[in-house]
C-alpha cells in the first residue's frame, strides 16, 4: 500500500511535456518579413518620411536654402493668424467634442425605446455618408443671410411672421427728396405742412412697384374732407409722366397705410387706416388745428431680414453647429451600440432597489458607457484638432481669419503665402497638439484590453 502511495506521488510530480508543432512557415522568418516588407515600404513613403522631412523643413528657410534654427517656430508664436488659429481650435476642443457626444447621448437613450429606432439612427447617421466639402456647401446655402434662399433665415422670418411681428405693408417705400415730407424718428413719415379741419394732406410715395401694393388697390383719389381732415396715400408714380406730388391718373393708392394725426405739440391725437384708394377722413378732431400728418413706423417695418450667421461674429458657432450635424449620428450609433450592450440586470437590480430613472441613468447607466463615451470624445478631439476642409469652404474669403483653425493657417501659410518653413512649423505644431490625445487613447485602449 505504501509503495502504491509513493508511486502515485512520484507520478504526480512527474511534469508531462507535450510538443507542440510550430505554426506553418513558424520557423522561416523570412517569410513573414517578406510579407511585411510592401506594408513596411508604404508606410514610410506615405507617413514616415513626409513626417520627418516635414520636421527637417521646419527649421530651413522657405526654399530649403538655408537651415534658420528656431526662427520659423519664433515667428508661428508671433503671428496674429496663427495665435487666432489656435484660440479657436481651443474653442473648438472645448465646445464641439462636448456637444455632439451630449446630443449622442440624449439620441441613443431616446430612441432606445422607440419601435423604429433603427430607422431613426440611420437617418441620423447619413450626414456622415457626406463629406466635408459637401456638408460645407449645403450648410453655407442654409446659412444665407437672404430670408429667400436661407433656409435657416427664412424658417424664423416664417416664425415671426404667424406671430405678428413680420414686415409693415410698404417695407421699401419712401418719399421724394423735394417732396414736403420728412423722415421723423424711427422711421416714420410726417409732413412738413400743418393742416387745419377741412384740408387734405397729401403723401405720395415713390419705392413701389405694382406688385407691391394689395390686389384691393385702386385708382388714387381726394377725399372729400368737410369738416375733418382729410389725407391721400398713394404711389406717386405715372410711367412716363406725371406731376410730383399731385395725384394723376393711372397712380394707385396705398390701401392698409396707417395715419397718425399729431397736435401743435407733436402728440398723437388719432390715427387711421387708408382705403382701397388709398384715402380716408379723420372727423372730430379736437382743437381745430394745426395739425400734421405722420405715416407711423410701422408701415415701413423691414420685419426680419435676416441673421449674419457667417459674419465674423457668428461663423466659428455656425460651423461648429454644420459639425455637429455632421457626427452626430457618428456618436448616436457608438453609444446607442453600448447601451444596447449594457448588462440589463444590472439595471433591473437598481430599480428593484428603488432608484428611479434618473438616479439608474447617473448612478449605473452612466458610469458603464464611460469607456464607450471615452472613445466618441477622444475620436472627436482629434477629428477637430485636424479640421480643415468644413471651415475652408463654409467661412467667406472676408471672415476667413476669424474662422481660422490651425490646418487651415498651414495651408494657406504653404499654399496660398507660398512660405514653407512657416507652414511646415504650423504642421509640426499641430502634430504636437494631436499627439498627447494619441497617447491618451493608446493607454485607454490597453487598459480596457
Amino acid at each position: 500500500m505504501a509503495a502504491t502511495a509513493a508511486e502515485v506521488r512520484t507520478n504526480v510530480g512527474t511534469k508531462t511535456k507535450v510538443k507542440v508543432k510550430p505554426p506553418p512557415g513558424g520557423a522561416r522568418k523570412w517569410v513573414a518579413v517578406a510579407f511585411l516588407i510592401p506594408a513596411l515600404v508604404l508606410l514610410g513613403a506615405i507617413v514616415i518620411y513626409p513626417t520627418v522631412d516635414t520636421i527637417v523643413q521646419s527649421f530651413q528657410n522657405d526654399d530649403r536654402t538655408a537651415t534658420v534654427g528656431l526662427q520659423n517656430y519664433e515667428t508661428v508664436v508671433k503671428r496674429d493668424s496663427t495665435l487666432a488659429a489656435i484660440k479657436n481650435n481651443a474653442i473648438w476642443v472645448l465646445t464641439a467634442p462636448a456637444i455632439i457626444t451630449g446630443l449622442g447621448l440624449i439620441f441613443a437613450i431616446l430612441t432606445e425605446r422607440v419601435r423604429y429606432s433603427t430607422a431613426i439612427k440611420i437617418i441620423v447617421f447619413m450626414p456622415m455618408a457626406i463629406s466635408f466639402l459637401a456638408t460645407g456647401v449645403i450648410w453655407r446655402v442654409m446659412y444665407d443671410d437672404s430670408t429667400e434662399l436661407g433656409f435657416i433665415n427664412a424658417g424664423i422670418r416664417g416664425a415671426t411672421n404667424m406671430v405678428g411681428a413680420g414686415a409693415g405693408p410698404y417695407p421699401t417705400a419712401e418719399a421724394l427728396p423735394d417732396a414736403p415730407l420728412q423722415k421723423a424718428e424711427g422711421g416714420a413719415v410726417v409732413t412738413k405742412d400743418a393742416f387745419e379741419a377741412g384740408d387734405v394732406a397729401h403723401l405720395g410715395l415713390v419705392g413701389l412697384t405694382e406688385a407691391d401694393l394689395p390686389e384691393e388697390a385702386v385708382q388714387a383719389a381726394e377725399p372729400q374732407a368737410g369738416q375733418g381732415l382729410g389725407v391721400v396715400v398713394w404711389r406717386d408714380f405715372t410711367p412716363g409722366g406725371g406731376e410730383p406730388g399731385v395725384v394723376d391718373q393711372g397712380e394707385l393708392g396705398m390701401p392698409g397705410a396707417t395715419v397718425e394725426v399729431l397736435n401743435a405739440d407733436g402728440q398723437v391725437v388719432t390715427s387711421t387706416t387708408t382705403g382701397a384708394d388709398g384715402s380716408a377722413v379723420i372727423e372730430d378732431l379736437e382743437g381745430g388745428g394745426p395739425f400734421k400728418t405722420r405715416l407711423a413706423a410701422s408701415n415701413f417695418d423691414q420685419g426680419f431680414t435676416g441673421i449674419e450667421w457667417l459674419g465674423s461674429a457668428l461663423v466659428t458657432p455656425a460651423i461648429i453647429g454644420a459639425f455637429s450635424w455632421m457626427w452626430a449620428g457618428f456618436a448616436v450609433v457608438v453609444i446607442g451600440a453600448g447601451l444596447a450592450a449594457l448588462p440589463r440586470d444590472v439595471l433591473e437590480a437598481a430599480r428593484v432597489d428603488g432608484a428611479n430613472e434618473w438616479q439608474t441613468f447617473r448612478h449605473v447607466t452612466l458610469p458603464l458607457l464611460a469607456p464607450v463615451l471615452g472613445v466618441v470624445f477622444v475620436t472627436l478631439i482629434i477629428n477637430v484638432l485636424k479640421l480643415f476642409d468644413i471651415v475652408f469652404v463654409m467661412a467667406p474669403g472676408s471672415v476667413q481669419d476669424e474662422a481660422n483653425v490651425i490646418a487651415l493657417d498651414m495651408y494657406k501659410t504653404s499654399f496660398t503665402a507660398f512660405r514653407y518653413g512657416l507652414g511646415s512649423a504650423i504642421a509640426v505644431l499641430l502634430f504636437l497638439l494631436v499627439i498627447p490625445v494619441m497617447i491618451m487613447n493608446i493607454r485607454r485602449f490597453r487598459r480596457e484590453g
